[in-house]
């Protein structure tokens, strides 16, 4: 998409704005997308979702093979998309412990996180590739993916929900209740919290490793090779995530996670080119451990009726600062170097890797 916008504006601005408008929806419609969720059904509205987006790609394919394409058309895509992206993630994540045995669970968040780091792998290098081939190929490709999945999600047997009996309220009061009850659950809110600082700091990791990278004579290439370590990392600790955590206890996982990350961090300042990629990678292998333990955990306790809205809480405080992450850490990087900026993020990261050693909530965890 940034390629698309730089093709037709000729204008980075433009190019920034575009993604703007793509991350938008999520500070803006996770709660209510949570309720709302918790209301509707969810099989549906994946199917819903996913009939929209390829709707919308396919609008885009067939205007920028037509000559007529404007920037406001692709802001309009990319804000569907977005707003898509919202509502299937939550639904997504509310809806797998009606597809696995409760004792699946684990691993069935493992399946899914490497899914998406193959994805991350895939995905970049073949959107290249595509749009050499054509700018409206890459789009067309996203509208046929988004088809596909409407037909496999229509071949799902199961309902992805259990029995309701909801008494509708005011949206907003039932947004609020779903935060109560995830505040009321130390584990899940010291856990959130702890994986808001962590994601925070990997976001804003993946500019300073740019940067730091082009300052030792890494070429764009070796740049790019450098950030397919990240995927290859986290497929593999996706496939290791379920011995992890038959070994460890879930408050091992939790520590052993954001330990290594703060102990990773200072490893960016050892010379060599690649060394800021492969310190970069070797945070992810963890987190798929992670992500089986808390999820797990977080589908476990939560009551059917109020899933979604504690889905929508864990990913807005994960997903939330984000856009900031990115705002900060470029003006950081400009006004201070990439020295002094990773030392601030090696100070946040030692909070969060402290925290979660010593955190009642986290230790009290079986």
């Amino acid at each position: 998409m940034p390629l698309l916008v730089l093709g037709v504006t000729h204008s980075p601005a433009k190019a920034g704005i575009a993604e703007f408008a793509a991350a938008l929806p999520i500070l803006v419609l996770t709660l209510p997308a949570g309720a709302l969720i918790d209301r509707w059904n969810r099989k549906r509205l994946l199917i819903v979702c996913d009939t929209i987006r390829a709707g919308a790609y396919a609008s885009l394919a067939a205007a920028i093979a037509a000559g007529h394409v404007w920037f406001a058309h692709i802001l309009a895509v990319v804000a569907i998309d977005g707003c898509g992206f919202v509502f299937f993630t939550v639904a997504e994540r509310s809806a797998v412990k009606y597809v696995v045995h409760d004792d699946q669970l684990p691993d069935a968040v493992a399946r899914n996180q490497a899914r998406d780091y193959a994805a991350l792998l895939a995905g970049q290098p073949l959107g290249g590739v595509l749009y050499s081939l054509g700018r409206a190929v890459p789009f067309l490709f996203d509208a046929v993916s988004y088809a596909v999945s409407v037909v496999s999600l229509g071949l799902v047997r199961a309902q992805l929900q259990g029995e309701r009996n909801v008494v509708r309220r005011r949206l907003l009061h039932e947004v609020w209740e779903g935060v109560v009850w995830f505040w009321r659950q130390p584990f899940v809110r010291t856990t959130s919290f702890l994986v808001m600082g962590s994601d925070f700091s990997l976001n804003a990791l993946y500019l300073v490793v740019i940067v730091r990278a082009r300052e030792r004579g890494a070429s764009p290439a070796l740049i790019g090779v450098m950030f397919g370590l990240m995927g290859v990392s986290g497929i593999a600790g996706s496939i290791i995530a379920p011995r992890l955590i038959r070994l460890l206890s879930t408050r091992a996982v939790v520590g052993a996670t954001m330990t290594a990350e703060a102990l990773l961090l200072p490893l960016l300042f050892v010379p060599g080119k690649v060394t800021p990629g492969i310190v970069y990678a070797g945070m992810f292998l963890l987190h798929p451990a992670w992500g089986s333990v808390v999820m797990a955990y977080r589908l476990r306790v939560a009551p059917d009726e109020l899933v979604g809205r504690v889905q929508s809480v864990a990913t807005i405080l994960a997903l939330g600062p984000v856009p900031f992450g990115f705002l900060g850490i470029g003006f950081a990087l400009q006004a201070f170097g990439t020295t002094p900026t990773v030392l601030a993020l090696v100070g946040l990261m030692a909070v969060v890797a402290t925290t979660a050693l010593t955190s009642q909530a986290v230790r009290s965890a079986s």
